[in-house]
C-alpha cells in the first residue's frame, strides 16, 4: 500500500523549546519517567490523543501553547534537565566500556526480529516475542552493548482491536505515517535515500531504511513502500503477520536475506547474528552466499563460518506455532541459492527438514534456523524442556536431555515495566541504580528497610490507577460501538479500587488457555463474592490474530460468561 500523505500546518518550535526536538527523537524518553512528565505537561490531552507520540505532538500542537511554555521558566527547567539525563546517558562510561577488553573496530552485534515492542507510538509488534526484543535493545543500550537491531516498518503495524456488542473481536488497521513518528530515514552521503534490493522471482524488490534511536543502540527497519516496486511488493510491509503464505514467505525474506544485505549497505559488519524466532532463518542462506562469493569459501566452509556466528532462540512451545513452508514454494523463491552452493533440490531442502529423507515434509523455518546456529535456547528453564523434546529429532541418536538447547528465561527491562511511583520509592530505599543491581547485589537487603505501609499504600494506589484507566478505556469503547447511556454509566463504574485484583494481559492464542479459570464456575463465584469480605477480581486483556477464529471464540466466552454469570 502506498503511503498516504496528509499535509498539515505545523507549529514552529520556538529556540528556547528546540531541545524537545532532540529529547523526542530517540525513545529513552520511553523509560524516563521525568521526560514523560515533560511531554504530559506541554500537553496532557494531546500527549493522549497522540498514543503518546511527542514527534505527533510537536507537529500538531498549538503554537499558543508553545509560546506559553517557552516563557515558562519552570518548563523550560525541566526540559534542559531531561536534555542533560539524556546526554549524559549517551555518553557516560558504559558497563560495556568497562568489562569489554581488546572490542574489534566497529564491533557490533545483530539482533534480527519480525517485531519489536518498543513503544505504544510504534506499532510495529504483536506481543511477547516483540516485547522481548525490544526490552533486548533497550537494555543493550543500558549495559552499552554494541547490538543492531534489524526488523521491518509495517504501514498498518498490528491491527488495533475493538469488540462487537456481542463480544466478537472486529479488527482495524491504522495508517502509519512514518513522518510523524520517532524515526528517522537513513540517506547516503549525497543526502538520498539509502536502499537495498533483494531477488525475487523475476523481479527485485527495493526497500528504504528507517532508523530507531533506542538510546544508544540503532533499530533498523526495512520499509517497501516504495517506487520503483509494483503494487504488490509495496504491499510487502503493509502488515505485521497479515496475508497469506506467499506473502509470509515475502515478508521473511526481505527480513532475513535484505535484513543481511542493509547491514552490509550501513557498513555494519556484525561478529554475531541473534535470530529471534525463526522468521529471519533465511539471512543463513544469504550470509553463506556472500562468505562464499567475498572470501571464495566452498559451500561446507560457509555453512561453518555463519553457523559458528549465529545463535537462535525460539518461542514457540507448540509445533502449530512454527512457520512451514510447502516444499516446492521454497524452491520456487530460493532456488538459486541451491544452485549457487552447488546443491541438489533435495540436499537444499533438507536444510530445513528434521529428516533430511523425507522428501514430503514441509520447510521448517525453526529447523533451518537450528541448523544453521551454533547456540540455541529456549525462553523458561520449562521452555527449555519442551523444546529438547521438540526439536530431539534433529539429534536422534542422544538422550533428550543431552539435546543441545538451553534455556535462557525471558527478562524485561525494569524502568519500562516498573511504575512510576514504585520507581521514586525504590530510588529513595535503595538508590537510584536499582534498576541495574545484579540479584545477588547487597543494594537487594534494603527492601526490607522499606516501611511496609509505604508499600501497601503505593500498591494500592498502582490499582486505583488501573481501576481509573479500565474505566475509561470501557467507556470509550462503548461509546465507539453506540452504546447505550446506561451502559456507558456501567462502564464508569466497573471494579472496585479496593479489592485484589488479578490481571491476565496476553495474545488470545488458544495454547494460552484463557478461559481456564472458567473451568468451575461454581468455585470462581465463590472466590469472586466471597461472603468473608476478601473478594477479588479479574482484568482480561488480549486479542486474537484475525484469523484465529478459535482465539476470537475465547474472547467471546469470556464475555458471554461475565455476563451471564453476573
Amino acid at each position: 500500500m502506498r503511503p498516504i500523505r496528509t499535509f498539515n500546518v505545523t507549529p514552529t518550535l520556538p529556540a528556547s523549546l528546540a531541545p524537545l526536538r532532540k529529547l523526542a527523537e530517540n525513545i529513552h524518553w520511553d523509560w524516563d519517567v521525568g521526560t514523560i512528565d515533560l511531554f504530559k505537561r506541554l500537553d496532557p490531552d494531546l500527549w493522549v490523543s497522540s498514543r503518546y507520540n511527542p514527534i505527533l505532538m510537536l507537529s500538531t500542537i498549538s503554537q499558543d501553547r508553545l509560546q506559553a511554555v517557552a516563557a515558562d521558566g519552570g518548563f523550560v527547567a525541566q526540559m534542559n534537565h531531561a536534555v542533560e539525563r539524556l546526554e549524559q546517558y549517551l555518553n557516560a562510561q558504559s558497563w560495556y566500556d568497562a568489562h569489554r577488553t581488546n572490542p574489534t573496530d566497529n564491533e557490533c552485534y545483530a539482533y534480527f526480529s519480525m517485531e519489536f515492542g518498543l513503544t505504544t507510538c510504534l506499532p510495529v509488534y504483536s506481543g511477547g516475542l516483540g516485547v522481548l526484543a525490544g526490552d533486548h535493545l533497550k537494555t543493550a543500550s543500558d549495559l552499552g552493548l554494541p547490538l543492531v537491531g534489524v526488523g521491518l516498518l509495517y504501514q498498518e503495524g498490528y491491527f488495533a482491536q475493538y469488540l462487537n456488542a456481542d463480544g466478537w473481536q472486529q479488527e482495524r488497521y491504522p495508517i502509519n505515517d512514518f513522518y510523524n513518528m520517532p524515526i528517522t530515514l537513513e540517506r547516503d552521503s549525497q543526502g538520498n535515500e539509502l536502499r537495498i534490493s533483494v531477488d525475487y522471482p523475476g523481479r527485485k524488490v527495493y526497500a528504504r531504511i528507517w532508523r530507531v534511536d533506542v538510546g544508544r543502540v540503532p533499530l533498523y527497519l526495512l520499509d517497501t513502500n516504495i517506487e520503483p516496486n509494483a503494487p504488490h511488493d509495496q504491499d510487502i510491509c503493509d502488515r505485521l503477520y497479515g496475508g497469506d503464505i506467499d506473502m509470509r514467505i515475502h515478508q521473511e525474506m526481505m527480513l532475513g536475506i535484505g535484513g543481511v544485505r542493509m547491514l552490509k549497505a550501513l557498513g555494519r559488519q556484525p561478529s554475531a547474528y541473534h535470530l529471534n524466532e525463526g522468521h529471519s532463518a533465511f539471512l543463513a542462506l544469504e550470509r553463506i552466499r556472500m562468505l562464499m562469493d567475498d572470501k571464495s569459501l566452498s559451500f561446507t566452509e560457509a555453512q561453518q563460518l555463519a553457523q559458528a556466528t549465529q545463535l537462535f532462540t525460539t518461542h514457540t512451545p507448540v509445533p502449530a506455532g512454527i512457520d512451514l513452508f510447502p516444499p516446492e514454494k521454497v524452491f520456487h523463491y530460493l532456488g538459486h541459492y541451491a544452485a549457487r552452493f552447488g546443491l541438489s533440490h533435495e540436499h537444499f531442502l533438507g536444510l530445513g527438514r528434521e529428516n533430511d529423507t523425507d522428501h514430503d515434509a514441509p520447510f521448517s523455518m525453526a529447523v533451518l534456523a537450528i541448523k544453521m546456529a551454533s547456540f540455541v535456547n529456549g525462553v523458561s528453564k520449562l521452555h527449555g524442556a519442551v523444546s529438547r523434546t521438540m526439536f530431539g529429532g534433529l539429534w536422534p541418536s542422544l538422550p533428550v536431555n543431552e539435546v543441545p538447547i538451553t534455556s535462557i528465561t525471558n527478562g524485561v527491562h525494569a524502568r519500562s515495566c516498573v511504575a512510576k511511583s514504585t520507581q521514586v520509592l525504590y530510588v529513595r530505599y535503595l538508590g537510584a541504580e536499582w534498576d541495574i543491581a545484579s540479584v545477588d547485589d547487597a543494594l537487594w537487603n534494603k527492601v526490607s528497610a522499606i516501611p511496609d505501609a509505604e508499600i501497601w499504600r503505593n500498591h494500592e494506589n498502582c490499582r486505583s490507577h488501573l481501576v481509573v484507566s479500565v474505566r475509561d478505556r470501557m467507556h470509550k469503547a462503548v461509546k465507539e460501538r453506540g452504546g447505550s447511556h446506561l451502559e456507558m454509566e456501567r462502564a464508569q463504574e466497573v471494579l472496585d479500587p479496593s479489592i485484589l485484583t488479578i490481571g491476565f494481559a496476553r495474545r488470545f492464542a488458544t495454547y494460552k488457555r484463557a478461559t481456564l479459570f472458567l473451568r468451575d464456575v461454581e468455585r470462581l463465584r465463590k472466590i469472586v463474592e466471597n461472603s468473608l469480605g476478601r473478594r477479588v477480581q479479574f482484568v482480561i486483556a488480549g486479542k486474537a490474530h484475525p484469523k484465529d477464529i478459535p482465539g476470537k471464540e475465547l474472547n467471546r466466552n469470556i464475555i458471554h460468561s461475565t455476563r451471564d454469570e453476573g
